[in-house]
């Protein structure tokens, strides 16, 4: 019989999906804002090249910002670090 993993790959696998849309999401929105100004101003490609940039660079760093913010010790090792300084 099949057992359920630990919490903490769910932990991690719902960090991953989170980063992947993250950075996707900001990729495809300025994509978007792009083509519709090249379309407005008529200068497709220059616009969409420049925010597919912006996209890129605004999605890695968001994505660094989630990262950083993550603590992947686990709790175990936590209770037991701080049960040690008592």
């Amino acid at each position: 019989m099949l057992t359920r993993p630990p919490r903490a790959v769910w932990d991690h696998l719902a960090l991953v999906m989170q980063v992947g849309l993250t950075f996707a999401g900001s990729v495809l929105f300025c994509l978007f804002v792009g083509y519709w100004l090249g379309e407005w101003l008529g200068a497709k490609a220059v616009f969409i090249t420049v925010f597919i940039l912006l996209g890129i660079a605004g999605g890695g760093y968001t994505v660094y910002r989630q990262i950083s913010e993550v603590d992947l010790e686990p709790e175990e090792d936590k209770v037991e670090r701080n049960g040690d300084q008592e």
